[in-house]
C-alpha cells in the first residue's frame, strides 16, 4: 500500500512579499492537496516572526475547511501553554460542529517563540510553562474533548460524534512517553530533530496504552521535502531553507537566487548539511527511496510533508511529484 500523505504548512513569508499573498498561496495548496489526495493538512502556531504568517490555527482551519470538501485540517500544533485549555477545547469542538470527521488538534508544548515578552504577554504575565504544566494542560483538553467533564462544549453537540481528534507532537522520548500513557497518535518534527526520531517512535510503541482516541499506535512523521524534475533544481530550491537554517534567524524566507549567494558559516556548515540529509530532497526516484527509507527506520504509518520552498507554484509542484513518489 502507497504510504498516506499529509503536509505540514507553516505559511511561509517569502521575502518580498506580503502577509496577504502568503495567506492567499496557502489557500490555493490547499485546494490543489484536496485534489491530490492528500489526507491531511496542518497549520503551527507562531508568535513575532517574520518566517512565518501562521499565527492563529484555529482560524485558518476553519477558512480553508469552508473553501475544501474532502481533507482534514488541523493543528500541527496548537500549543497548550499559550492557551486555556477550556478555550482549547471550545475552539475545536466548534471546528468539528461545522465540518464534522475532518478536524485534527495535534497539541504541542513549545511558546511559539523566542521572545519572551510575549510568552508572558500570551500567558498573561505567567513564566514559561513547566513540564508537570504541560501534561496537566493536556491532560485537561483531553477532558473536555471526552465530554468526561461535565462541561458542554458547544450546545446541542455529542461530543464523541464526528469530533476533533486529539494528537500529540513529539520530538522527544519525553513527549513520546505522554502521548503513549494518554494513547494518543503522534507526530514527530523530524524536520526540526532527526536525530531523535526513531527512538522517540519506538519508545512510543514499547509503551502505548489504548484509549478512546487510539487503540493502537500510529506514527506520523513530518519530513521537508524537496522534489524537483533534476537534483540540481532540487538542491536550488532547498537553498533557502538551508541558509535560514545556518543564520538560526526568523527572517523571512530568501528566494534561491538570493539564498545563492548568501554563505553559509563554517560553524554551521556541518549541522545544515547533517539535518538536510536526514530529509527528502531529490527527484521523484530519490524521494521515493527516502520515503521508503523512512519508513523502514520509523515504522511510520503516515508522512507529513513540509515543504519550505519559495514560490507557491513550485511547493504545489513539490507536492504533485512527492504523491507520484509514494506510489
Amino acid at each position: 500500500m502507497p504510504i498516506p500523505l499529509s503536509a505540514l504548512d507553516l505559511v511561509i513569508a517569502e521575502q518580498g512579499r506580503t502577509a496577504a499573498e502568503s495567506l492567499a498561496a496557502t489557500s490555493r495548496t490547499v485546494m490543489r492537496l484536496d485534489d491530490l489526495g492528500y489526507r491531511r493538512i496542518w497549520f503551527a502556531e507562531h508568535h513575532g516572526t517574520d518566517l512565518s504568517a501562521s499565527v492563529v490555527p484555529a482560524v485558518l482551519i476553519a477558512h480553508l475547511a469552508a473553501q475544501t470538501s474532502r481533507i482534514r485540517l488541523g493543528s500541527g500544533g496548537v500549543l497548550a501553554p499559550n492557551h486555556a485549555p477550556l478555550a482549547l477545547a471550545e475552539q475545536f469542538a466548534t471546528l468539528a460542529t461545522l465540518h464534522p470527521d475532518r478536524i485534527d488538534m495535534g497539541i504541542g508544548r513549545g511558546p511559539g517563540t523566542f521572545d519572551q515578552t510575549i510568552v508572558r504577554a500570551l500567558r498573561r504575565g505567567g513564566e514559561p510553562s513547566t513540564d508537570r504544566e504541560y501534561n496537566e494542560d493536556v491532560a485537561a483538553v483531553l477532558h473536555y474533548l471526552s465530554g468526561e467533564s461535565g462541561v458542554q462544549l458547544i450546545a446541542g453537540r455529542r461530543q464523541d460524534k464526528g469530533g476533533a481528534r486529539p494528537w500529540l507532537l513529539a520530538s522527544s522520548p519525553a513527549s513520546a512517553e505522554l502521548a503513549a500513557r494518554l494513547g494518543l497518535p503522534i507526530a514527530l518534527a523530524h524536520h526540526i530533530r532527526p536525530d531523535r526520531t526513531i527512538t522517540t517512535a519506538a519508545r512510543y510503541r514499547e509503551l502505548f496504552t489504548p484509549s478512546r482516541w487510539a487503540d493502537q499506535p500510529y506514527v506520523m512523521v513530518a519530513v521537508e521535502t524537496v522534489v524537483a524534475d533534476t537534483e540540481a533544481e532540487a538542491a536550488r530550491l532547498a537553498r533557502p531553507t538551508d541558509v535560514a537554517r545556518s543564520k538560526q534567524t526568523s527572517s523571512a524566507l530568501l528566494s534561491p537566487e538570493e539564498a545563492a549567494v548568501h554563505e553559509i558559516p563554517e560553524e554551521a556548515r556541518s549541522y545544515v548539511e547533517a539535518t538536510g540529509a536526514e530529509q527528502a530532497r531529490g527527484t521523484v526516484e530519490t524521494v521515493r527511496r527516502r520515503f521508503a527509507e523512512i519508513v523502514e527506520q520509523t515504522g511510520a504509518d503516515e508522512l507529513m510533508l513540509y515543504a519550505s520552498i519559495y514560490d507557491a507554484d513550485a511547493r504545489i509542484r513539490c507536492y504533485e511529484l512527492a504523491a507520484k513518489a509514494a506510489e
